[in-house]
């Protein structure tokens, strides 16, 4: 989609989408170890891991000001 020249596009409501969309992740991927180490499936085990440690590097960055 083309803008106009000289206007911005409405981005509103965007990053409490994008942190709700953190926070989900973290529930999922942490219920991803979950069932992983249950199950003994080792790569849901490290999906849910990296879920993890995005969503949360996330969250920490948004919540120090750096996104």
């Amino acid at each position: 989609m083309r803008y106009r020249e000289g206007t911005t596009p409405d981005m509103t409501g965007t990053d409490g989408l994008t942190a709700f969309t953190a926070v989900f992740s973290l529930i999922v991927g942490i219920g991803f170890m979950i069932v992983g180490a249950r199950a003994r499936q080792r790569w849901m085990v490290g999906w849910g891991a990296g879920l993890v440690i995005v969503s949360a590097g996330y969250l920490g960055a948004v919540l120090l000001g750096y996104a």
